[in-house]
C-alpha cells in the first residue's frame, strides 16, 4: 500500500471572505483518499525582516516546519496588480530564508487561483511560477485551475457551488498526487 501523500495548502489572502480561501477549503473536501490536505493560514506572519531570519519569530518557524513535513505544496493565490499579493510573497520569503535553508527546496507544487475577473488570477499564477524556479520546486504544469467569475461560483457562506470547478480542483489534486509519487 502506498503511503498517504501529505499536501500543505495556503492561500495568499488574509481576507475572511476570500475566494481563494474558499477554493482551498473546497480542495480539502475534494482531496482523494490516498492523500490529505492541511491548510495553513498565513495570518500572523510578520513582515519579513532579514535582521530576524537567524532568530525567526514563532509563526514563520511554524510555517517552515509545516512545509518540511509536507510531501507537496498547494499554492492558492489571488491576483494583485498583475502579481501575487504581498502576503504570499512575504510568507515565501520567510520560508526560504536564510539563504541555504529553503523549506520549499525540491517540493512538488500545484497552483490555483480565483478571481471575479475573466482571467481568474492567471497573471499571478505565471508570476508565482517564476518564484518557484528560484525556490527549486517542481510545479505541476497541467492541469491549470483558474476560477474565473468566482463571485458567481462561491456563495455568501464561502462555499464553492460550481460543480465544474469542483471537477477541475479534484483533477488538479489527483495530478499533484501522481506527480508527487513520480518524484519520490
Amino acid at each position: 500500500m502506498d503511503k498517504e501523500i501529505k499536501i500543505l495548502g495556503f492561500a495568499g489572502s488574509l481576507r475572511k471572505g476570500s475566494y481563494n480561501k474558499a477554493i482551498l477549503r473546497a480542495a480539502v473536501e475534494l482531496v482523494p483518499p490516498d492523500a490529505s490536505l492541511e491548510i495553513f493560514d498565513l495570518e500572523g506572519i510578520p513582515p519579513f525582516n532579514q535582521d530576524l531570519e537567524l532568530s525567526m519569530p514563532d509563526r514563520p518557524k511554524e510555517f517552515k516546519a509545516k512545509i518540511r513535513q509536507a510531501d507537496a505544496i498547494l499554492f492558492v493565490t489571488p491576483e494583485h496588480n498583475f502579481s501575487i499579493p504581498g502576503v504570499l510573497k512575504n510568507a515565501i520569503d520567510w520560508a526560504s530564508r536564510p539563504y541555504g535553508d529553503n523549506a520549499f527546496d525540491g517540493k512538488p507544487a500545484a497552483i490555483m487561483s480565483a478571481s471575479p475577473s475573466m482571467l481568474g488570477g492567471a497573471r499571478a499564477q505565471y508570476h508565482l511560477r517564476q518564484a518557484l524556479v528560484f525556490l527549486n520546486m517542481y510545479p505541476l504544469n497541467r492541469p491549470e485551475v483558474f476560477v474565473t467569475l468566482a463571485d458567481q461560483k462561491i456563495d455568501a457562506q464561502g462555499r464553492l457551488t460550481d460543480e465544474k470547478t469542483k471537477e477541475f480542483i479534484k483533477g488538479l489534486l489527483e495530478a499533484l498526487i501522481a506527480w508527487t509519487k513520480k518524484l519520490q
